[in-house]
């Protein structure tokens, strides 16, 4: 069997696997272990189907095909037995009455070890914290981050436990059928941001690209469909392109180069996908399709090959990559050349010695399989390397929608490979700038860097850098220079954000603290909190206790040097600030003007001791008759009238900055005025003919459009922002009531213009 198939060989049907199936199959798999791995393997297998016995899958299978199905991926993989076995017990101490303490007597602390750290990755809770003014509760970006710590640290523990876990999101991801809609998507989501990137950094390809072309099938099936109706439509010709090119190039080689094994393959759907949806190619500009690659015994095999490919045929210019005399970051070496046939069809040649070869098909678990030697372990430190960076790098990232983010970037599969002017290779994220490079090459270039230059030219501190450039940094010698901030809105990396704050929480402690406070009282006015000095202080005491800041000094530094975002805290801020005016306000509502005097009615409104002024409806709210409603005076412009739970409606009227020029107003019950302007946000899953199901509602209730706007979101979510106009709330609640039948509406809330 190729390698190249070997995890992907799932022979059963997702949904149709049996226990006695499975069973015999990883059996199969590690025959060739030794008979005490064997019945290691036998034993753990007796244990998980006992311990699962009463759990049925959503399929309606025996739980225990899942345990049984991700030990045989691991088996193709070549881990060893603990791993396997591991693998078979993996859910035992999460879905189960049974401990780790359970798993130790039974097993051993090894194996013990590897479950522990599976299910610590998989149970993420969601935390809460009593603060002193209220309950916090951890968000969903806070939750991925704290995922993503974990694999982190399980990876720089034990890697073995990060490759069970991606074995165990491979099978989810065959078995995701049985899964509702927004599960699914989901779930295909993380896996392309986050599993995917790592099973790449680690080497893995088959579980790499069976686990984006699985999530791209649900997110974007459309695509996903069009692209293998594509392939499949050529299936004949290409078979028969690639035997034909196979066949001219061994009649070629072998003469020259003994043990030479060519093969073909095409690319996986995903990488079409990338290049056609996201780059926006046709499917016939895409070079690297079809793929010819030629395995050798030596490195001078290699570049002896490269010279026959290019001497039969034509190479097309700039599509040739040499990663064997620089490797990629998952230590993956080839050399890559596309070339065109005399038909006038575009193919990639990748040509690499065996050792390359078992290093590209099974990544960091080829350490196991193919029993590497001291060398080997050598390299195997090296290409855990990252996983120290990163972790050293996010104990800076106090922001955790940033942390999130920046991983991500760090963990992308593009990268570019740029040179010093001594020649020294460093490989950083495609889109990195160059002030990513100046903190790749040392913390010291970076902080004092104040230019590149790109090829010999000089460029801007933004240029992003691109493959196979030279890259010189100019520093100054200027002592107490260091960075800009703004270069924390510039940089791609996570590693130079994780510098750049360090370097002002270091060295610009006072100055952070001036500009921390500053920036946080602007926000207090304006978002129109206004607390009295002792409370203030409380307040932001508070404040900086949340964000597990010893002082409040800390937590204005914090905020300073861009370790905390004032912006991202408003809303919990604000809620908070509510509770406070809350407790202040007496028990019974008490009216701004205690004594209501007629008054005549302007545009359905009434306004207490104003006749005939003009009113005009704030954009902000856009009240509605049946909304509790307050008049502003303005200057020149009448009277505008808002909702009293407004945003820019303060809380305690007393306590604004113009308590004066608030006014009671009420709807007239004779209200005349028939038309009122309302804007609703409508989150829906983005499917064909979701505006028509919309648009159609909105049109048998006979409202009117007055405009719409709609927004995609790459998790498969659409945004429709409609203004309509309605008679009353009354009249809206039925509107919105109508909404939330249609098919695939999530959520409706009401806003301004």
């Amino acid at each position: 069997m190729d390698n190249e198939h070997l995890v992907k060989n799932n022979i059963f049907a997702p949904g149709e696997e049996t226990e006695q199936g499975c069973l015999e199959v990883l059996m199969e798999a590690i025959s060739s272990y030794s008979q005490e791995d064997i019945e290691s393997v036998k034993r753990a297998y007796e244990f998980a189907r006992k311990a699962h016995s009463h759990q049925k899958r959503q399929s309606g299978q025996p739980y225990i095909v899942h345990p049984l199905s991700v030990a045989k991926i691991l088996a193709d993989l070549g881990l060893d037995s603990q791993s396997i076995a591991a693998a078979l017990l993996h859910d035992v101490v999460e879905d189960t009455p049974c401990t780790l303490k359970d798993l130790e007597r039974e097993f051993g602390g090894e194996i013990a070890e590897l479950v522990d750290g599976v299910t610590k990755i998989g149970k993420v809770p969601i935390a809460t914290k009593e603060d002193g003014i209220g309950t916090v509760r951890s968000s969903r970006e806070e939750e991925q981050a704290e995922n993503i710590r974990k694999m982190l640290l399980a990876m720089s523990k034990d890697i073995r436990v990060i490759i069970i876990k991606l074995a165990d999101r491979l099978n989810n991801m065959r078995t995701l059928m049985f899964k509702s809609e927004q599960k699914r998507r989901d779930i295909s989501v993380e896996t392309i941001e986050i599993y995917a990137p790592i099973a790449h950094r680690l080497g893995i390809r088959p579980i790499k690209e069976e686990l984006e072309d699985l999530a791209i099938s649900y997110l974007d099936p459309v695509a996903y469909n069009d692209i293998k109706e594509r392939l499949e439509a050529q299936s004949i010709a290409r078979n028969e392109f690639l035997a034909e090119i196979q066949s001219r190039v061994v009649n070629r080689i072998t003469p020259e180069v003994k043990g030479a094994k060519v093969s073909g393959r095409i690319k996986s759907v995903h990488g079409i996908y990338r290049k056609m949806y996201i780059q926006n190619k046709n499917f016939d500009e895409i070079y690297d399709i079809y793929a010819i690659r030629i395995i050798v015994d030596t490195i001078a095999d290699c570049y002896n090959c490269l010279g026959i490919i290019h001497d039969m045929f034509q190479p097309i210019p700039g599509r040739f990559k040499d990663y064997i005399s620089t490797p990629k970051p998952n230590m993956y070496q080839s050399l890559h050349t596309t070339v065109l046939g005399k038909e006038g069809i575009p193919f990639e040649v990748q040509i690499r010695t065996w050792e390359m070869h078992h290093t590209a098909e099974y990544g960091i678990a080829a350490h196991w399989k193919y029993k590497l030697g001291i060398s080997g372990k050598v390299k195997f430190e090296e290409r855990l390397s990252w996983i120290r960076q990163l972790l050293d790098d996010q104990k800076e990232a106090e922001d955790v929608e940033d942390l999130v983010s920046t991983i991500k970037n760090d963990l992308a599969p593009e990268e570019v490979y740029v040179f010093t002017p001594k020649g020294d290779v460093f490989n950083l994220p495609v889109g990195s700038t160059v002030i990513d490079f100046a903190y790749a090459v040392h913390s010291a270039v970076g902080n004092r860097m104040v230019g590149a230059k790109v090829d010999g030219r000089i460029v801007p501190i933004d240029y992003e850098i691109k493959t196979g450039e030279i890259i010189e940094i100019i520093t100054s010698s200027q002592q107490g220079k260091g960075p800009s901030r703004d270069w924390l809105k510039i940089v791609k990396t996570n590693s130079a954000r994780a510098k750049i704050r360090q370097w002002y929480k270091r060295e610009k402690r006072d100055e952070n603290i001036v500009e921390g406070k500053a920036e946080l009282e602007k926000e207090f006015r304006h978002n129109y909190i206004r607390l009295t000095t002792e409370e203030y202080e409380q307040f932001v005491t508070k404040l900086a206790e949340q964000q597990h800041c010893k002082t409040v000094d800390d937590f204005y530094a914090a905020i300073g040097y861009g370790g905390v975002s004032v912006a991202k805290m408003m809303p919990h801020i604000r809620d908070e600030y509510a509770k406070i005016v809350k407790a202040k306000l007496p028990d019974k509502p008490v009216d701004i003007v205690p004594e209501r005097k007629t008054a005549k009615s302007n545009d359905g409104v009434v306004v207490e001791g104003i006749d005939n002024c003009l009113i005009k409806f704030s954009r902000c709210c856009n009240p509605l008759p049946g909304d509790d409603i307050i008049g502003f005076i303005t200057r020149g412009h009448g009277v505008s009238i808002h909702t009293r739970n407004c945003t820019n409606v303060p809380k305690v009227i007393a306590d604004s900055a113009e308590p004066e020029r608030w006014i009671n107003a009420y709807w007239d019950d004779r209200n005349n005025k028939s038309e009122f302007k309302c804007t609703l946000q409508i989150t829906c899953l983005n499917r064909m003919g979701m505006i028509a199901d919309i648009t159609g509602q909105l049109a048998a209730m006979r409202i009117m459009i007055n405009d719409l706007n709609t927004r995609n979101f790459t998790d498969g979510r659409c945004l429709f922002s409609v203004t309509v106009i309605v008679n009353s709330l009354e009249h809206l609640k039925n509107l919105v009531d109508k909404l939330r039948k249609v098919d695939d509406v999530l959520e409706i809330e009401r806003t301004g213009v």
